[in-house]
């Protein structure tokens, strides 16, 4: 296989990727974009069919590029995956597509990655792969459950047709965890369990809406920061439980006949799940919309926390001179995991990537 040398590499052509290689080719700085998906935007193609964003068409654009349509609508998972696609386009950003990084580990004072189609030797590396990770949580007794029970991951989810006749178990009361429930409900009887995360006040599709979005945005990106005591339960709330319902109120549920239930399922008995007071739930179905782990394994040096997040400020790592991370859950504010947020993230690695190169070019 072959080996170059590129100035910054970042993992990921996902919004934060790309976001991040826009403010670093302002700065007219090298870099190189890899990902393991054949397109830009096929991570959001692989969602649930009727995934929408959470966010209005007036505030997902990123830097220089707005996003079409009706300022107050919001836009479909493949809206976005071409839009991103879109972003690439414009800005002529150079992605290697299929490239999965393998391995990345020091090489001296700087890095090497082993990729699929070869080695490659960089100054910086930014890894943008994703808020949550992409490794499904799934608890260690679900292995345990009849076989004859259909078993999703909500990552694995599309579409009702997917699921057996019969009850469907929904496992988590975020937003993810509520959605998949009030659609399944329509021809399936649901049962959705899990704590209460809380809902936002109002309907997205709500002239209330209006008002609320510049207020909840703001707070989001100044207020509810890793700077303030406020973000920093958040923070902890969000990265380890979810965030609140967004789109599906408790109403909504309600109305639609799902069966709420705030127990966890702590287990299964003769092969059916087991809820915390002790009723076990004779289901078909299971959608586990538990989230998702931070497995780096691939990351081949010593800046994780014992809770498996990398240790960094603000997507630097301190402890790895010239490793940044961006699109992290909460990497700065509880706005960095969405659209309108992840543009500020990226302009600061940016930038802090620019200053790195110019002390290089001061030593040299």
């Amino acid at each position: 296989m072959n080996t170059e040398s590129v100035e910054t590499v970042i993992i990921g052509a996902g919004q934060a990727g790309l976001s991040t290689g826009h403010h670093l080719r302002k700065r007219n700085k090298e870099f190189l974009i890899l990902d393991g998906n054949a397109r830009v935007g096929d991570q959001w193609r692989a969602q649930w069919d009727t995934l929408r964003l959470y966010t209005p068409r007036k505030y997902d654009g990123l830097a220089g590029m707005p996003f079409p349509g009706t300022p107050w609508s919001y836009p479909t998972k493949d809206e976005v995956a071409d839009y991103l696609a879109s972003y690439a386009a414009r800005f002529d950003l150079p992605i290697r597509s299929s490239t999965r990084v393998e391995k990345l580990e020091a090489y001296g004072d700087r890095y090497a990655l082993t990729t699929s189609t070869g080695t490659i030797h960089a100054d910086n590396v930014v890894v943008a792969t994703g808020t949550f990770g992409r490794t499904p949580y799934l608890p260690d007794f679900a292995v345990d459950l009849d076989p004859a029970i259909r078993q999703l991951h909500s990552s694995e989810y599309r579409r009702s047709e997917q699921l057996k006749d019969g009850p469907v178990l929904v496992v988590g009361g975020s937003h993810s965890g509520t959605d998949i429930a009030y659609e399944v409900a329509t021809s399936h009887p649901t049962v959705l369990c899990g704590r209460d995360p809380g809902q936002i006040p109002v309907r997205l599709d709500s002239l209330g809406a209006h008002v609320f979005f510049p207020v909840f945005l703001f707070v989001g990106k100044h207020v509810v920061t890793r700077r303030t005591p406020i973000g920093r339960k958040a923070k902890e709330d969000i990265r380890f439980h979810g965030g609140p319902m967004l789109r599906v109120k408790r109403s909504d549920l309600l109305a639609r006949g799902v069966e709420r239930v705030q127990d966890r399922v702590t287990g299964v008995r003769d092969g059916l799940p087991v809820l915390g007071d002790d009723r076990v739930l004779d289901v078909a179905n299971v959608v586990w919309a538990t989230g998702f782990k931070q497995v780096f394994d691939w990351i081949r040096l010593p800046i994780f926390g014992a809770d498996g997040w990398p240790v960094e400020e603000r997507g630097v790592v301190t402890d790895a001179p010239g490793l940044f991370f961006c699109g992290l859950s909460f990497q700065f504010a509880f706005s960095s995991m969405v659209l309108p947020g992840v543009g500020r993230d990226a302009a600061y690695v940016a930038k802090r990537i620019a200053a790195r190169s110019g002390r290089s070019l001061a030593a040299a």
